[in-house]
């Protein structure tokens, strides 16, 4: 299974979301450092979702992090979040 999926399973079940958008950026990055040559290493992700209404900033992105878990972090190089 590619990390598109997995990456949408763990937010969605972390967070319900009303908007989730998971949108592979790799290609952007191809040759440029942190590229490994899997097409997989660099991530944006837009989030919307009521359980980050009484969160800062830095408490929802530690909260995305926490809910992908170090087994898909190890795996991406860049991840860019948008959290509402």
């Amino acid at each position: 299974m590619g990390l598109e999926p997995q990456i949408r399973q763990k937010l969605e079940e972390a967070f319900a979301p009303t908007r989730l958008e998971v949108i592979n950026e790799s290609h952007l990055h191809a040759g440029h450092a942190g590229d490994d040559g899997s097409g997989e290493s660099h991530w944006r992700v837009v989030i919307e979702a009521p359980a980050f209404s009484d969160m800062s900033r830095i408490a929802r992105h530690r909260a995305v992090h926490a809910a992908l878990g170090p087994d898909i972090l190890a795996r991406i190089h860049a991840l860019a979040l948008d959290l509402r």
